[in-house]
């Protein structure tokens, strides 16, 4: 039996990761890959992955604007898989925390890739949320703006505890891999 690493999001997060990464080295979708499973993943794991796939450009326009001296094409897969995901939890999801978005980003990219990789995730997902999650000109104010919240790009760790729990009725996946 394995550890529960964090609860069922964190798991799901993973679970999306690998799938994103998995489409992208294989040139496919990430639908294709989503129905080519023998086994359903996690809802909020499908959520993210068909998210992500639906948003591609925009999530790509995104990381484009806020890399500094980095084109899309010269990062690593798995930073722009991490990168597509947070911004499409920032953009799309405001159910999700900003602090819980970023540092189970930054967890992943600390686990899977380099320090390097972490700390640009950080970086970059702090920007954009300060871009989109608060503030009065934010795309997040008016009718939304109950979700604005600030963001303090150095302190991102931010227990991400309240959003280890799966939404009522979400089936957890167990772990199929270490």
């Amino acid at each position: 039996m394995t550890e529960n690493a964090g609860g069922p999001r964190r798991q799901a997060r993973e679970r999306a990761l690998s799938l994103l990464y998995e489409a992208e080295s294989k040139d496919v979708s990430p639908a294709e890959v989503l129905q080519g499973l023998p086994v359903e993943p996690a809802q909020f794991a499908a959520d993210v992955v068909s998210g992500v796939g639906e948003h591609m450009d925009e999530l790509d326009k995104w990381i484009s604007e806020y890399a500094r001296d980095w084109t899309i094409d010269r990062m690593p897969a798995l930073d722009r898989a991490l990168l597509r995901m947070g911004i499409y939890e920032l953009l799309h999801r405001p159910d999700v925390p900003t602090g819980a978005v970023i540092s189970e980003a930054v967890e992943l990219a600390q686990r899977f890739s380099t320090d390097e990789s972490s700390r640009f995730v950080n970086g970059m997902l702090a920007r954009i949320a300060e871009s989109v999650r608060q503030g009065p000109s934010g795309p997040l104010s008016g009718e939304h703006s109950s979700h604005a919240e600030a963001v303090d790009a150095e302190a991102v760790g931010a227990d991400p505890a309240e959003d280890d729990e799966p939404p009522a009725g979400e089936v957890v996946e167990e772990r199929l891999h270490q």
